[in-house]
């Protein structure tokens, strides 16, 4: 048994804690779990559980595809890697903790399908610089109840708009909201603050940025005790971009710089201006976005959150405390100096985000690429930036199109993510009279509604 479980079997015991539940995201950004009794964690070898390859290769309805050719291959296992100090309590849950695990194939080589492998490799590639990535996401979600009768579904838990940026029971009127809000603080995961956001039941979530692995890992945990906590009042917590046609979009936006060995930001230059660091970063960032919008919008409904006048980027542009750019520069300086990119879902798998948004940067630095003028107002219009892709389908051409960042990327894992992402365009346009439609239909729901 490897010593890192020994400890973490008397850390856990030592805790109250006699269930472990392993958790990892796999490629669509569902969150796959094994719970373990603690008392038999020290009969586990090889780092974790074991698991089906099938599970890179599932669709949200439970058929299995072949991609990454895991189907032909017989369905092989993968060994769950568990990250001894990811483990946090379920303050709901007495004697119950999650634990992150990151995934290994059976001869222990690091297994290329799993999204959390993806975003080591390209952590380690700014390593190999001097530099460390530093995430902060930015999480909003709908909190919603069933609605019974001719139309089964959900609906949101309150009705009531332009109560964007307040709290209270006006807001929150069952508690559900604050009760969840303090079961993240005893959680430890970050978490500092939170309100209700533009659209009627929705709310964001704020927590501290990191390293960008640790903060993609608090991430999942964050999106898996949101549903959990929630589910246990009898309402439902989604993360999908846009789940009623008539209301805004949540988004996932990602706060982004670099450090150095010392912890320094190396997103400034001496005078206040961007480094040159900073403007290659947004330069590569800009270039790959129509490939990064796949990754970033990894759903049909994704993208009847984008578009002119929405909040949500539209075009490939930069602008400074712009947030109709895609990548936005808060004003903050010095210390504070990040870049925001804001065109991410909130259905996105955060660790095939961060690692596509970090690839995007990476070839920037490396190409000393240069990004356009800044945008200045309202830049939907704005012409100096090419249109984004406006379906899933055209996200997935300019992916594909996009030899450079596919092979930053590299591996199986962004092929089996065509191919998931394909079969969901493919079933969409068979189920859906009319597939260019903006209004969203009922597919989407039953498609993502309870797993994103």
């Amino acid at each position: 048994m490897e010593r890192s479980l020994v400890d973490l079997q008397h850390e856990l015991t030592e805790a109250g804690i006699d269930v472990l539940r392993v958790i990892y995201a796999d490629i669509l950004g569902t969150t796959r779990a094994k719970d373990m009794l603690v008392s038999e964690l020290g009969r586990v070898t090889h780092g974790g559980p074991a698991f089906c390859q099938g599970v890179w290769v599932t669709t949200t309805h439970g058929d299995v595809l072949d991609g990454g050719s895991v189907l032909t291959d017989g369905l092989e296992d993968f060994i769950s890697q568990i990250v001894p100090g990811s483990w946090r309590p379920m303050p709901w849950e007495p004697g119950v903790a999650y634990a992150v695990a990151g995934a290994a194939n059976p001869d222990m080589t690091p297994n290329d399908f799993a999204p959390r492998t993806l975003l080591e490799r390209i952590v380690g590639e700014f390593a190999s610089l001097g530099l460390t990535p530093v995430v902060g996401p930015e999480l909003e979600f709908f909190i919603a109840e069933a609605r019974e009768g001719s139309a089964p579904g959900y609906q949101q838990a309150i009705q009531q708009p332009g109560r964007v940026y307040t709290s209270g029971a006006t807001v929150d009127p069952h508690g559900t909201f604050l009760h969840l809000l303090r079961m993240l603080d005893r959680m430890r995961i970050g978490v500092f603050a939170g309100n209700h956001e533009f659209s009627a039941s929705q709310y964001e979530i704020n927590f501290w940025h990191g390293e960008a692995l640790d903060a993609a890992d608090r991430t999942l945990l964050l999106k898996t005790a949101v549903k959990d906590v929630v589910s246990r009042t009898g309402r439902f917590a989604t993360f999908l971009g846009k789940p009623w046609t008539e209301e805004g979009g949540s988004g996932f936006h990602l706060h982004f710089s670099v450090v150095d060995a010392e912890g320094v930001n190396l997103m400034h230059a001496p005078d206040g201006s961007l480094s040159e660091l900073a403007r290659h970063m947004i330069g590569g960032i800009v270039h790959h976005a129509p490939a990064l919008t796949a990754l970033c919008n990894p759903t049909v409904n994704a993208f009847k959150r984008l578009g002119p006048d929405t909040l949500a980027p539209y075009r490939a542009n930069w602008g400074f405390d712009n947030r109709s750019a895609l990548v936005r520069i808060p004003p903050e300086r010095g210390a504070g100096t990040r870049l925001e990119i804001r065109l991410g879902d909130g259905s996105a798998n955060p660790y095939l985000m961060i690692a596509a948004i970090l690839a995007a940067a990476l070839d920037g630095i490396r190409t000393k690429r240069e990004p356009a003028e800044p945008v200045h107002g309202l830049a939907y219009g704005d012409e100096g930036g090419a249109v984004l892709p406006m379906t899933l389908g055209a996200a997935l051409d300019a992916l594909a199109d996009d030899a450079v960042l596919r092979e930053l990327l590299g591996g199986p894992l962004v092929e089996v993510f065509e191919v998931l992402k394909r079969d969901e365009v493919a079933r969409y346009t068979g189920a859906v009279a009319d597939p260019e439609t903006r209004e969203v239909t009922s597919w989407e729901i039953e498609e993502y509604f309870l797993d994103l």
